[in-house]
């Protein structure tokens, strides 16, 4: 199959590597033509390691053309931050092509973002726009073409927008994820699946004060106290409820399974987070007002929660206090200037219309 990989962090180069060794054709795209002469420099080739040993990934082509990275492909794979949504979906709308399925994994209903940027430019007519509860692996980057994987999911589950073009997004994203992606639904079921908004922020406000002291700290380790778990838990009991009173079944893949040795599997499989603990790669100097767990899981995952469980009636009161805090920590309303269902385009519906919506896309 032909991929295109969008941006040059952790989970594009995880991305593109696994996919060249899979025995895709597989297009990079990211900015700066500097980054593309280093790669070119290196023959194109992404170093990566695991528990298997170290392999080595030659991609069909770097470029920072977007036209030349849209051309021929089938799955347009799109790990990059929340943050990043809006001006990546203003570069790739205008390239977009019936067929196509861009798949976020996860994606803070990013689908929406890009979905309308498409319709905008006009391109949006037979897209699928997929998002999962994850990115697919846990890694880290330790060189510029070089990367760490600690494990790989074993279960996404996978909303899609349209829902009409379901059959199609997910056939193509388990040809890139064989036996993995798990249809769970629409856009909003898919963002409901989301572990950031729900592992981070009490990691990263309830460890505010080692954060700010040491020179570095694994939020993962000695950061994942009973208490942060217990609030952790809470968090994830509201997302659930939330899922569950705008009429989304089971299975809601509970956070509490991420730290079982046993029981259902969750997205990483067992011992995953044993895993992620023993590697020592989250072991870091985190920036509170800065760091990707406050400015995308708390200021704009949380906030489209807090959003969706207004728009569900439920009350979440774990969820709003961690929002205000880190409102608080950074000087900002979290809740307005984030990811509110009305920064998407979605303010304006009630329940009925918004289920229409997401099962039609615009021909609703």
């Amino acid at each position: 199959m032909r991929i295109t990989v969008l941006g040059g962090g952790n989970g594009s180069l995880a991305a593109a590597g696994d996919f060249a060794l899979s025995g895709h054709e597989v297009t990079l795209w990211r900015r700066g033509e500097a980054d593309i002469a280093r790669h070119r420099e290196t023959n194109n080739t992404i170093t990566v390691r695991d528990k298997s040993g170290t392999r080595e990934a030659a991609l069909t082509r770097v470029t920072s053309r977007i036209d030349e990275a849209l051309a021929d492909s089938e799955l347009i794979f799109c790990p990059a931050p929340a943050t990043a949504h809006e001006d990546i979906a203003r570069v790739v709308a205008p390239h977009l092509r019936s067929g196509q399925v861009i798949f976020m994994p996860p994606g803070t209903l990013g689908t929406m973002i890009f979905a309308r940027a498409a319709k905008e430019a006009g391109t949006v007519e037979g897209v699928a726009f997929a998002e999962s509860g994850t990115l697919p692996w846990l890694v880290r980057k330790h060189g510029f073409a070089e990367v760490l994987i600690t494990t790989r999911a074993t279960r996404l589950p996978t909303g899609v927008f349209p829902l009409t073009l379901a059959d199609h997004a997910i056939e193509v994203t388990s040809r890139a994820f064989p036996g993995v992606i798990e249809l769970c639904g629409d856009a909003v079921s898919g963002a409901l699946m989301n572990a950031g908004p729900i592992i981070h922020p009490p990691l990263i406000i309830m460890n505010a004060s080692p954060l700010e002291h040491f020179p570095a700290w694994d939020i993962h380790n000695e950061g994942t106290q009973p208490s942060v778990r217990r609030v952790t838990d809470q968090l994830d009991a509201e997302r659930i409820r939330v899922r569950e009173a705008l009429g989304y079944g089971e299975p809601h893949f509970p956070l509490a399974n991420h730290y079982n040795t046993e029981g259902e599997e969750w997205m990483y499989g067992h011992r995953s987070h044993g895993d992620l603990k023993d590697s020592g790669d989250w072991r870091e100097k985190i920036v509170l007002t800065e760091h990707r767990y406050m400015m995308e899981d708390v200021r704009l995952g949380l906030s489209l929660l807090v959003s969706l469980a207004e728009l569900a009636g439920v009350d979440v009161p774990i969820m709003r206090g961690l929002l205000g805090i880190g409102s608080a920590i950074c000087g900002e309303d979290f809740a307005t200037n984030g990811r509110p269902l009305a920064k998407v385009g979605l303010g304006d519906m009630d329940r009925a219309a918004l289920q229409s919506f997401l099962q039609k896309g615009y021909d609703a």
